[in-house]
């Protein structure tokens, strides 16, 4: 499949991002992710490795579309419930009487 990422026009499939990521060890996910074989691997650093440019030459954007055309699974980060809303535990412990703080 034909995408361009960062304006330069790459040639992908998806044979050939399994074997630029074999041997690649995942990042910590702190955005979105792309799951190539079992393992949850950052945009940014699929990106990087199969378009051999610098990170801050393209979007993570760039990279979840042309990784969704492949068929890849690409994830966002979810989001974090906001603080002043407690959680299921510390509704439950308020039921009981004994409330918890986390």
């Amino acid at each position: 499949m034909r995408c361009v990422i960062a304006r330069f026009p790459f040639e992908l499939t998806k044979g050939g991002v399994l074997e630029s990521m074999k041997g690649i060890k995942p990042e910590p996910v702190t955005g979105e992710s792309v799951i190539i074989g079992r393992r949850h691997y950052p945009v940014k650093q699929v990106g990087q490795v199969i378009t051999r440019q610098d990170r801050r030459d393209f979007s993570a954007t760039e990279v979840l579309r042309a990784m969704t055309q492949l068929g890849f699974t690409c994830r966002a980060l979810p989001k974090a419930a906001p603080r002043g809303i407690p959680g299921s535990l510390q509704h439950a412990s308020a039921m009981l009487g004994t409330p918890v703080t986390v």
